[in-house]
């Protein structure tokens, strides 16, 4: 069976290949979209307790364009579970109680479904991320 038999068009498949380390400016994107990601986070989780309805949609919205908007600019899902991982890990961290007893997230409802609605949104744009398309004269996905 020759190169042109395969069911792939003639490529292999990415699993077979060997692991390398992203480009410096890739790695270094994803690592700007995680800090946003945690800035977003924390300004996110603060905007929604002060101002209940309009701060917890627009703290959601802002975080569906970070994820979204990483995910178009890098051209990929990475780009949207970067600042998602960042996210979540500072919301995390805020909703833990210290050992004074002081936390910044009280238990509201407000404070559940910024949550559990940044979880959503964070999945649902990764889903949306436009995944790499294979390119040359065989391949017909970008068509």
């Amino acid at each position: 069976m020759n190169a042109k038999d395969r069911p792939t068009g003639g490529q292999g498949s990415t699993l077979t290949e060997p692991l390398t380390f992203p480009p410096l400016g890739r790695a270094a994107a994803h690592l700007g979209l995680f800090v946003l990601g945690a800035v977003v986070g924390v300004a996110g989780g603060l905007l929604q307790a002060a101002w209940f309805p309009g701060g917890l949609l627009l703290a959601l919205l802002g975080a569906a364009g970070l994820f979204l908007g990483g995910a178009r600019a890098t051209g990929g899902r990475a780009g949207a579970v970067a600042p998602a991982v960042g996210w979540m890990i500072s919301v995390v961290l805020l909703t833990s109680t210290r050992p004074e007893g002081d936390f910044l997230f009280g238990a509201g409802a407000g404070s559940y479904l910024f949550l559990l609605g940044g979880m959503a949104v964070a999945v649902m744009c990764a889903t949306l991320g436009r995944g790499r398309q294979p390119t040359g004269h065989d391949a017909r996905l970008g068509k």
